[in-house]
């Protein structure tokens, strides 16, 4: 009899593993069923592609035609083209491009510190959802930005970002806004969210030298996950990962 062929397993570092072990959960809790997954702001599909190989159908809604581009190259080299949809657009035109009620689980990785309207995509991402649906949202952390400035002698960007409202260190900022993990989680709740788990990405592995990083890859990721879920060291991790349900 001709076995099956074995995927290779889905390499997971310090910088991801928080996130995928939440997602590995959610995406096999329906054992045998094929969920609906969107992923806003998805680019080139580093989670996408993974998803879509687990079985999946994942539509990618992301502003950048390059990046969709290389989002369908990549979902053809490992097989899943037809798992993966690329829709040019934005968090803040969501509303027009899903189906209210028809998405299982949504992925909104690094959007919400960039865009004009973080409470209307969140509300947009909420109306996709089914009832009993999930978001995954990420978002980059102010208490790790503070710390990174004041580290490397830029005191004043420091300063400003502890003052400024939205977490930034001045005008020449790439980002409109940072969270704590609080503030993140109270902008689900808003839109009628149920925040069911918080964690922190990237607890030290920004901190270490790279000789540190390659030397003993599997301490790192252990010490991360074991890390991610306790405050205070889930509260200063570079980003914050916030997994709430739609009721």
């Amino acid at each position: 009899m001709e076995s099956t062929p074995t995927r290779a397993p889905r390499p997971v570092s310090a910088r991801n593993a928080a996130v995928w072990a939440v997602l590995d959960r959610e995406l096999g809790r329906p054992a045998g069923r094929e969920l609906t997954v969107l992923d806003v702001g998805g680019g080139t599909g580093g989670f996408a592609v993974p998803v879509a190989e687990a079985g999946h159908r994942v539509t990618v809604v992301d502003a950048s035609p390059d990046a969709l581009a290389a989002l369908t190259r990549r979902a053809a080299d490992a097989g899943v083209a037809d798992r993966v949809r690329a829709v040019q657009g934005d968090g803040e035109s969501l509303a027009g491009l899903i189906e209210p009620g028809s998405v299982d689980l949504i992925l909104c990785h690094s959007v919400l510190e960039v865009v004009d309207d973080p409470a209307g995509v969140v509300s947009a991402i909420t109306s996709a959802l089914r009832p009993g649906g999930a978001v995954s949202v990420l978002v980059a952390g102010r208490a790790a930005a503070v710390l990174g400035r004041a580290v490397n002698g830029q005191l004043g960007a420091a300063a400003a970002l502890v003052t400024d409202p939205d977490g930034r260190s001045g005008p020449r900022d790439t980002l409109r806004r940072r969270y704590d993990m609080e503030s993140a989680s109270a902008l689900l709740r808003s839109a009628g969210l149920e925040v069911e788990q918080a964690h922190g990405v990237r607890v030290i592995a920004d901190l270490l030298p790279a000789s540190v990083v390659e030397g003993d890859p599997q301490a790192l990721l252990d010490l991360e996950l074991s890390l991610s879920a306790q405050p205070p060291f889930r509260d200063i991790a570079s980003q914050l990962h916030v997994f709430a349900r739609r009721p």
